[in-house]
């Protein structure tokens, strides 16, 4: 299954995303790569 993401750089240079479909699905982490693989586990 492919869900869309949204990916963003906050003010304190973390990577944030989020799962648009998914009510409360959000992650972030230090890097693009760490950010989405924590969104996979939570999806």
């Amino acid at each position: 299954m492919k869900l869309p993401v949204t990916l963003y750089v906050d003010e304190d240079g973390w990577f944030v995303v989020s799962c648009p479909t998914i009510p409360g699905c959000a992650s972030q982490g230090r890097t693009e790569e760490e950010a989405l693989a924590y969104i996979r586990e939570a999806i």
